[in-house]
């Protein structure tokens, strides 16, 4: 059986536009872009001044919608200056670019992402975390490799909203306790083996550049913190996604994030910032509690939530339906040992009792 590894592609830098030419003109002449609302206004200015230079044009500018949603994914590829564009470009955070990268797939056209926020690794991953309209987790939909090229604006994401770097930090930080885990006792395979290398060393380096980093969006004015830390979202959170294989990538940080997605408050909490929580769970559950206790004395620092009621879960009724949930995802598949419903509810009441 063959083996094919195709890795992200990426440009950084506050000048990383000027790179529009060199990556995306071999794929043709026209381009849709299509991204969230707030996304779409941040980038304007510099994305248009961009373009201007070069052999592009641009078919038309879309909004995805609100959710990463299928009915979204279909509302865009009925769109004929979609279908007629030579390439797509993605702009926003991950629902916007998730929704979008199955667009690309399913018209089969060259993909190019440019993240206004650092919250999540979807502008250069390959899996698209897909949701109902209601927001509740729907699955996984999968490409056969990440975005053709990826431009980082890193002054455009140091004038995104603070809560979006902060969560980013959070989700981020469970790649490398998760792959650790998952791939714990496993005969790994090459790539498999260098997507959990890859993101080693990465929370050293968050919970190191992570409070000035977020200094510099307090400030709009990006620093080597700054860069650093979105190379460690975007960039070595998603090596590894892409390298390992899906039953390894994540576990029960992502469970229970995914189970948290039933409860009606789950629309006013970012991604990461569940996860984040989650990290607590799985590495009390693991009795990894040094590792956990630093972790968690970094999460305090920057305000990322140790308890429940920093989620807005304050009643048993609404931990038991967020345990329901958590316990169907095939995130808790892949592990090193069974977790039992007993483990994952014994890791809250640890948890909580912490605080």
């Amino acid at each position: 059986m063959s083996l094919s590894v195709n890795l992200p592609s990426l440009t950084i830098g506050t000048d990383a536009f000027d790179a529009i030419e060199e990556y995306c003109s071999q794929f043709g002449t026209t381009v849709a872009i299509l991204g969230g609302e707030k996304a779409l206004a941040a980038s304007k200015e510099k994305l248009s001044a961009a373009l201007e230079k070069t052999s592009l044009e641009v078919l038309t500018v879309q909004v995805y919608g609100k959710e990463a949603s299928y009915s979204n994914v279909e509302k865009l590829k009925a769109i004929k200056e979609v279908q007629d564009a030579d390439m797509i470009f993605a702009v926003g955070g991950g629902r916007a670019i998730d929704t979008i990268k199955v667009v690309a797939r399913d018209l089969d056209k060259p993909l190019f992402t440019i993240p206004t926020l650092a919250s999540v690794s979807a502008p250069t991953s390959a899996v698209c975390v897909m949701y109902h309209d209601n927001h509740e987790m729907a699955g996984l939909a999968f490409r056969k490799a990440p975005a053709d090229h990826t431009f980082i604006d890193t002054q455009i994401i140091a004038e995104a909203p603070y809560e979006y770097l902060w969560a980013g930090i959070g989700d981020c930080m469970s790649k490398e306790v998760e792959t650790s885990f998952s791939s714990r006792g496993r005969d790994l395979s090459f790539e498999n083996r260098l997507g959990v290398n890859v993101v080693k060393g990465t929370n050293d380096k968050l919970m190191a550049a992570g409070a000035k980093a977020l200094e510099a969006v307090k400030n709009q004015d990006p620093n080597k913190e700054l860069e650093e830390v979105i190379l460690e979202i975007i960039g070595a959170s998603a090596y590894a996604s892409v390298l390992v294989d899906n039953d390894i990538n994540s576990n029960m940080a992502h469970a229970y994030y995914y189970g948290y997605t039933v409860l009606p408050q789950a629309h006013e909490h970012l991604h990461g910032e569940v996860v984040s929580y989650g990290i607590l769970l799985l590495l009390t559950m693991d009795k990894q509690f040094e590792y956990r206790d630093r972790m968690k004395a970094f999460m305090e620092s920057i305000k990322l939530p140790t308890k429940l009621a920093d989620q807005g879960v304050t009643t048993e009724e609404e931990v038991q339906q967020l345990v329901d949930k958590a316990m169907t995802m095939g995130d808790l598949t892949y592990s090193p040992y069974e977790i039992t419903r007993e483990m994952f509810e014994q890791a809250i009441k640890d948890v909580e009792a912490l605080a």
